[in-house]
C-alpha cells in the first residue's frame, strides 16, 4: 500500500501542476496594454461587441473593456482579465466563459491574483518575491478547485523546439499545428485565433437578430480571449527555451530561464531578452503587447469587414466558444483552417520569439529541478539535552552529543508549484553513536571526577530509521487519503497532495525563503526511530539499589528513542544536473522508551524501575542526493 501511495504521489507532482507562463496580472497588463494601442474606430468597434456580449450578463461583467477602478471583493470582470483566465484557470474558451459568467470561486481568484500584483510590486528581494507567489499559490489551490488537475500532463504552454537551425517560420509554424503534433503554445494560439477570426466574419456579414449578435459576439470575444492567453506564452522566457527533456528538466529549464531571462530573436530577426513568469518588466509587457494588439487588429478587421476569406463553422460552432480541451490533450487534433487565415495567423507568429532547438548540437542549456526519484547519503552531527537518566532518582538534566551516517532513498518533489513547496518524500537507514550522558549515575559531586566512567547514560550505538512524508491535515494521512480519493475522486486527489506539498491544509508548513536561507516547520513530516541495544548485547548501565545505597547493580537494557523534528533551517543549497547538496540545521524533541531489560550483576538482585526520558536537540546534517533521471539519449 505505501509503495502504491508514493507512486500516485509521484505521478502527480510530474504530471499534476504544470509550469505556467505569466501569472494572472501580467496576463492582464499585457492585454490592458494591447487594447491602450488601439486606434479609436477598432477601440469603438470593441467597445461595441463587449457591450453587445454583455447583455444578460452586466452583473458579472465590466462596462467597460478595461476597468482599472479598484475593488476590494471583485464582483465583476473586464475582458482585460479574460486571457489571464484563458489557460490557467479554464481548458477551453467554453470552460473560461463559464467560469467567468457562473461561478463564484473567479472572483476570489481575482481577488488573490490583484493583491499578488501588489505584492510582486512591493517585493524588494528575491525572496519576497518567492514568499508572495508562495502565499498566492496556497490561496488558490483553495479557491479554484481545479487548479492542480487542469494543466494536465501536455506541454500546451510551451513552445515546440526547433528541430534545426534552419527551419523556416512557415514550416515551424505548419509543424505547431499539425495533426499529431506535441500539444504547444503557437498551434493553441493558430486554433483559436482561428475560430474567432471566423465568428468575427460572420458578425460583419450575416444577417442575425439582436440576440444571435449577443451570443456570437460573446462567442468570439472568448475565443480570442482564449487565443491571447497562449500568444502571450511566446514572451515568457521559462516558456521560449524550447520543451524537450523529463519532468525534471522540464521544470528547472523553465525555473531557471524564467528568472535568469533569456536572449532571443524574433521570426522578423528582432533581438531583445526576455523575463519570464512573475519577473515581467515594462518591456516585456510592451514587446508582447505589440503581438497581441497585431492579434486583434485582425480580430477587429474581420468583425468590421475589412478582411475577407471563407468560413466552414457550421451549426453551434457559431453560436458557442470553441471547446477544444487544452487540459487534457496531449497532441494536436486534425484541422483544416483557410489558407487566407493560415496567412493571417503566421504573420502574428512571425513576431515571436524563435525558440530554442530540440535536443542535440547547439541546443540551449538545460536545467534540472529537484524532481524525481534519488539516492544519498546523510551524514549527521547531534547534540541533545535530556531531562533525566532512566532511573527514577536520576533527575538532573545533561546532554549527550552523537554522530549518526545513514543511507537516504527518496522522491524530490520540492518546489513542484513554488520555491517553498515540500513534497519531498525519503527513507533513511543508518547508524548512530551517542557519547555518554554529562550527569552521572547519581547527583554526587565526588562521581564527576571519574567522569564517562559512572555516566547515567552509557555510550552507546543503534541502528536508526528516519521517514519523512507530506500530509495533508495529519501526519501519515495521505498513506490512506491518496489511493482512497485515486479511485473515489482524481480530481480531488490532485488537490490533496498538491496542497500537502504545499504546506497542508493549514499551511503553516510551507518554507519561508529569507536572504539568508529557507525556514520551514516540520513536525509531523519527519520522524527519527532508533533502536538502541540492538546489536549483540544489550546496552549496560549501573543502578544503585534502593534496598543498599552502597550497592550497585549492572543491568542491561534495550530503549527505543522516537524523534520529532519540528523547525528546519538550510542556509545554503547547491544543485548541478544530477546531484544536490545543502546543509540542513534541525530543532527537534523526542523521547527514549526503555524496553526489554534484565539484570546482570549479581544475579539475585531486584528488578529496577525505570521511566521514559524527555529530550531535545539540535542536528546539522548534509544531504546529498544523486538523482536517478533517465540517461539522455545522443
Amino acid at each position: 500500500m505505501i509503495r502504491r501511495t508514493l507512486l500516485i504521489l509521484l505521478l502527480t507532482f510530474l504530471l499534476g501542476p504544470g509550469a505556467r507562463a505569466w501569472v494572472y496580472p501580467e496576463h492582464r497588463e499585457i492585454t490592458r496594454s494591447a487594447i491602450l494601442k488601439l486606434d479609436s474606430a477598432r477601440r469603438s468597434l470593441l467597445d461595441q461587441l463587449w457591450s453587445q456580449a454583455r447583455k444578460g450578463f452586466e452583473s458579472r461583467t465590466a462596462v467597460s473593456v478595461i476597468d482599472d477602478q479598484p475593488q476590494l471583493h471583485y464582483q465583476y470582470l473586464d475582458y482585460a482579465a479574460w486571457p489571464a483566465i484563458g489557460g490557467d484557470h479554464s481548458v477551453s474558451a467554453q470552460d473560461m466563459l463559464n467560469n467567468i459568467l457562473k461561478t463564484e470561486w473567479i472572483f476570489n481568484v481575482a481577488d488573490i491574483t490583484a493583491r499578488l500584483r501588489t505584492g510582486l510590486d512591493e517585493a524588494r528581494n528575491r525572496s519576497e518575491r518567492q514568499t508572495r507567489l508562495r502565499d498566492s499559490d496556497i490561496r488558490l489551490l483553495r479557491a479554484d478547485p481545479e487548479y492542480v488537475s487542469r494543466a494536465g500532463g501536455n506541454n500546451g504552454h510551451f513552445m515546440m523546439a526547433r528541430p534545426e537551425v534552419n527551419t523556416l517560420p512557415s514550416a515551424y509554424f505548419d509543424s505547431c499545428f499539425m495533426e499529431g503534433a506535441p500539444l504547444n503554445t503557437n498551434g493553441i494560439y493558430k486554433w483559436y485565433h482561428a475560430s474567432a477570426l471566423m465568428k468575427a466574419r460572420i458578425l460583419a456579414t450575416a444577417s442575425l437578430t439582436p440576440e444571435e449578435r449577443s451570443a456570437l459576439a460573446l462567442a468570439a470575444l472568448a475565443d480570442e480571449a482564449f487565443a491571447l492567453h497562449f500568444l502571450e506564452d511566446c514572451f515568457a522566457s521559462g516558456h521560449v527555451a524550447g520543451i524537450w527533456g523529463d519532468a525534471s528538466q522540464r521544470k528547472g529549464t523553465h525555473d531557471y530561464y524564467n528568472e535568469m531571462g533569456l536572449e532571443v530573436t524574433t521570426w522578423q530577426g528582432e533581438r531583445l531578452v526576455l523575463m519570464g513568469d512573475a519577473y515581467m518588466r515594462s518591456e516585456d509587457e510592451t514587446r508582447a503587447a505589440a503581438s497581441i494588439y497585431l492579434s486583434l487588429v485582425q480580430f477587429l478587421d474581420a468583425a468590421s469587414g475589412l478582411i475577407a476569406f471563407p468560413v466552414n463553422l457550421q451549426g453551434k460552432e457559431i453560436r458557442q466558444p470553441e471547446d477544444f480541451n487544452t487540459g487534457k490533450t496531449i497532441d494536436m487534433p486534425p484541422r483544416q483552417i483557410d489558407s487566407v487565415i493560415d496567412t493571417l495567423v503566421d504573420r502574428i507568429q512571425e513576431t515571436t520569439p524563435v525558440p530554442g532547438l530540440a535536443r542535440g548540437l547547439g541546443q540551449r542549456p538545460r536545467f534540472r529541478s529537484e524532481i524525481g526519484p534519488f539516492i544519498g547519503i546523510a551524514p549527521a552531527a547531534r547534540f541533545s539535552v535530556l531531562t533525566g537518566g532512566f532511573f527514577p532518582y536520576q533527575n538532573t538534566a545533561g546532554v549527550v552529543p552523537g554522530l549518526e551516517l545513514g543511507l537516504r532513498v527518496g522522491l524530490g518533489m520540492e518546489g513542484v508549484m513554488n520555491e517553498s513547496g515540500d513534497g519531498l518524500i525519503f527513507l533513511d537507514l543508518g547508524w548512530r553513536l551517542d557519547g555518554s550522558s554529562s550527569m552521572s549515575l547519581e547527583n554526587d559531586p565526588f562521581l564527576k571526577q571519574f567522569g564517562a566512567m559512572f555516566a547515567a547514560i552509557p555510550s552507546r550505538d543503534a541502528f536508526y530509521g528516519r521517514i519523512r512524508l507530506p500530509f495533508y491535515l495529519i501526519p501519515c494521512d495521505l498513506i490512506i487519503l491518496a489511493p482512497l480519493l485515486y479511485i473515489v475522486n482524481p480530481a480531488a486527489m490532485n488537490k490533496v497532495v498538491a496542497t500537502a506539498g504545499n504546506g497542508g491544509l493549514i499551511p503553516w508548513q510551507t518554507g519561508l525563503i529569507t536572504p539568508i536561507g529557507r525556514f520551514q516547520f516540520i513536525l509531523g513530516r519527519e520522524i527519527g526511530i532508533c533502536l538502541y541495544g540492538s546489536g549483540k548485547s544489550l546496552d549496560a548501565y549501573l543502578w544503585e539499589n534502593p534496598d543498599d545505597e552502597d550497592d550497585e547493580i549492572l543491568i542491561s537494557m534495550h530503549s527505543t528513542q522516537l524523534e520529532f523534528p519540528f523547525l528546519e533551517y538550510r542556509p545554503m543549497r547547491t544543485f548541478s544536473s544530477r546531484q544536490s547538496a545543502s546543509l540542513v540545521l534541525q530543532f527537534y524533541a523526542g523521547l527514549d522508551i526503555p524496553g526489554k531489560r534484565k539484570v546482570t550483576f549479581p544475579p539475585d538482585a531486584p528488578y529496577p524501575d525505570v521511566r521514559t526520558t524527555w529530550f531535545a536537540g539540535v542536528r546539522l546534517a548534509f544531504d546529498w542526493r544523486y538523482y536517478l533521471a533517465k540517461k539522455e539519449p545522443k
